[in-house]
């Protein structure tokens, strides 16, 4: 009895170990799915998610294989060659008369097999061409790390995109459902006027089809609003199958931390962009390019050790059983003479490449400088509009108001309230618009002036 309750109880254990295993399992799996995301949290999950990362990651490791390719070039390397030749006919070499008899001597050197195994260790001793561009490794790795930074410019930018398009559709839906509850309203009451025989049926029909059209919008409404929360999985590296909530009040503080004031002009600087960096880095290696072309005129020293060993024979095997050894040490010196016209044309190509990239830097920082400019008014007039529209759709709301009131009355006609509500519904439409636009422009001057990461941190 004793034992079986000791089964029993360790049975019970395990089984609630089990349990505890598994319920931990499930709050993982669906932490992601139950979790309100806020424009933060959205970025930080596709900095880590997305799967460009893996290519910029593996961009990164190769530009590090291409630096030890570089110095292998200066490190020693032994390379083991042999051959087997088989003289179908042995070359005949003639002695001519008069040495060891009155008449030429036909003498074969050879056999009719021949081996020659042989290992050869090569190490350059100077080669100012090969240093120099060994320079390039610095450049090279600082290319695929800039690259890894753009990348996440990139994900922070359109997950802001795609967040802004959801929050502009979640405010499209709520105020559509506020006038489709206006209409069904006045549906009611209109019914019962034409009912009384007060009023005529047109009157109802009209609101009838503004009801119907409301209708309309909600449905595209609701399906932009699917295709947006795809559009941010996607741009997030999220499964598209699961589900994400995007809650309104934290999407409303998200938009709210972007109505600040624009950046002053004078903090403006090229080198804060990503892309410049990266046309600098490009300038320095076409740079490096040209001077190693222009080293390729000095010469080349090289040491090596040799040993092999070579074998003749009638047959195969008495070649390899008759093999002698040999073995030399060296050093060779190339000096390069005839290849000037060849080098010289490919450091001038190289050359005028490096120019141009000096002059492109200068374009794009003017360029850069521009965009910068035009952001910044871009920002200053949209949030100039988006003001001037939120005034306006209050204004709307209030004409609306007194319209309505006016019309339970009697003391107006549907045509002023079907024209009350239009011109709320328009102020609504321009409001919208406004909303996104500024916040396409806020994200485009934080694009411009390269600080799409500190407006990150900063949310």
């Amino acid at each position: 009895m004793h034992l079986g309750g000791s089964f029993v109880s360790l049975y019970s254990n395990m089984m609630k170990k089990k349990l505890l295993i598994a319920v931990l399992i499930l709050i993982h799996g669906t932490s992601y799915a139950q979790q309100n995301w806020t424009l933060k949290s959205c970025i930080e999950y596709g900095l880590k998610n997305h799967r460009s990362n893996v290519i910029y990651a593996n961009e990164k490791k190769a530009a590090d294989a291409k630096a030890r390719e570089a110095l292998a070039a200066y490190l020693p390397g032994v390379n083991i060659t042999g051959s087997i030749d088989d003289n179908l006919k042995v070359q005949e070499t003639v002695i001519p008369a008069g040495i060891f008899s009155e008449h030429d001597i036909r003498v074969a050197f050879t056999k009719k097999f021949n081996t020659n195994p042989m290992a050869q260790l090569d190490q350059t001793i100077f080669d100012q061409s090969l240093l120099t561009g060994l320079k390039a490794n610095k450049y090279n790795k600082a290319s695929a790390d800039l690259n890894i930074q753009q990348n996440h410019e990139t994900i922070i930018y359109n997950i802001s995109n795609a967040f802004a398009q959801i929050f502009v559709y979640r405010e499209q839906l709520s105020l559509l459902h506020t006038n489709l509850d206006n209409y069904h309203g006045q549906m009611d009451i209109t019914s019962l006027q034409v009912n009384k025989g007060t009023v005529l049926q047109k009157e109802l029909d009209k609101v009838t089809v503004d009801y119907n059209n409301t209708v309309s919008k909600i449905h595209v409404a609701e399906s932009n609003l699917t295709l947006s929360y795809n559009q941010l999985k996607y741009e997030m590296g999220y499964p598209l199958t699961d589900t994400i909530t995007v809650d309104s009040t934290e999407a409303a503080k998200a938009f709210n931390s972007l109505a600040i004031a624009a950046p002053d002009a004078s903090t403006f600087a090229a080198a804060n962009r990503i892309d410049f960096r990266i046309s600098q880095v490009n300038e320095k290696l076409l740079a490096i390019d040209e001077q190693r072309l222009r080293n390729g005129i000095y010469p080349r020293l090289t040491a090596y050790a040799r040993y092999g060993a070579v074998g003749y024979g009638d047959n195969l095997n008495e070649s390899f059983k008759s093999l002698a050894t040999y073995s030399a040490v060296g050093i060779k010196l190339s000096i390069p003479i005839l290849d000037f016209y060849k080098r010289n044309a490919q450091s001038s190509q190289a050359r005028y490449k490096h120019l141009n990239a000096i002059e492109q830097l200068k374009i794009d920082e003017g360029k850069y400088a521009l965009e910068y400019q035009n952001a910044r008014t871009k920002v200053i007039q949209e949030q100039g509009n988006m003001d001037n529209n939120r005034r306006n759709i209050e204004l709307a709301q209030s004409v609306f108001t007194t319209t309505n009131l006016q019309y339970q009355k009697g003391t107006t006609d549907m045509t002023d309230w079907l024209n009350a509500q239009n011109s709320l519904k328009e102020a609504q439409n321009n409001y919208l618009s406004s909303i996104y636009n500024f916040f396409l422009a806020r994200i485009d001057l934080e694009k411009a002036g390269g600080s799409l990461k500190t407006f990150y941190l900063a949310l």
